[in-house]
Formats: C-alpha cells, structure tokens, sequence
C-alpha cells in the first residue's frame, strides 16, 4: 500500500506493508537515521517522534496509522544548520552523553516547549517519563529543557 503524511515539512509518499514500524520506514526508506531504535518495545523512548504535536514511540507506530498525519523528527529541530535552543542547552549542559536516548529526550523536551507549561523540575520530569537514560541521571536534562525554556522566554 502507500502511505501519504508530511516528514518535517515535506510531504512524503512510501510504499509499505501497513503494519510496518514508523521507525523502520523513517531510519530505511526516508534515511532519517536520527531517530534511534533502543529496546524497539515502547520501553525506553530512544524512537520519540512527533505525530501531530504528540510524543510516540515510531518503534510501536504501524506506518498505516501516519497516513494523513505531521511526523517531526530530530532532524526538524535544527533550523538552517544551526542547532536550536533545546539542543544548545543539550550541548552546554552536558544532557547529551552516550547518545542513544538523546534524540527521544529532545523530541519529548520540544513537545514540553511547545506545550508552554511551567518548566519547574516535577513538570519536565513528568513530560520525560517516557524516555529512558542511563547515563545523565536526568539533572543535566532537565537543566537543559529548563534552559531552552528560558530561552524561548526571552527571545
């Protein structure tokens, strides 16, 4: 079958069984290798993508349920070359260390940003639940969803 939906701006046609993974289609046919696989069970989040403005796990998306739908990558956060304020603080906190859940915790951080809550510790940390690391203890990330958040305020 073939599955129409927009890919970080672009409209994107793929050919695929419907049941296929959304992580599968984005990481192979769409070269979007940004998106990682950590346990490919919905556990750990590393697969965080944005359907709709909502954090999914691609590794439990069939590509049949992206039909129609706006899917944003960890690619769609840099604009022109130039990482955003999110990933910035990821660099200049230290939130980004092995790298295997870095792209799912930026992808649930932008989804808190876009959301406009307070970003006090308990909030962000509800909005990351989702999303598994094992080598920050999560303060660095918190720091640096807080930072970005800031950030955003006073631009």
């Amino acid at each position: 079958m073939t599955f129409r939906f927009t890919v970080n701006g672009e409209p994107v046609e793929v050919k695929a069984n419907g049941s296929r993974r959304l992580l599968d289609v984005l990481r192979e046919d769409l070269a979007l290798t940004g998106t990682k696989e950590g346990c490919g069970e919905g556990e750990c989040g590393a697969c965080s993508v944005l359907i709709d403005g909502d954090v999914v796990d691609a590794c439990l998306v069939p590509v049949s349920q992206a039909q129609g739908t706006t899917v944003r990558t960890v690619e769609a956060l840099a604009i022109d070359g130039r990482l955003n304020e999110l990933q910035q603080a990821f660099l200049e906190t230290g939130g980004a260390q092995c790298g295997i859940c870095t792209p799912g915790m930026l992808m649930a951080g932008e989804a808190f940003l876009a959301g406009g809550a307070e970003p006090t510790d308990e909030n962000i940390r509800e909005a990351i639940a989702g999303n598994l690391c094992r080598c920050t203890g999560y303060t660095k990330i918190i720091e640096a969803i807080a930072l970005a958040a800031q950030r955003r305020t006073d631009a």
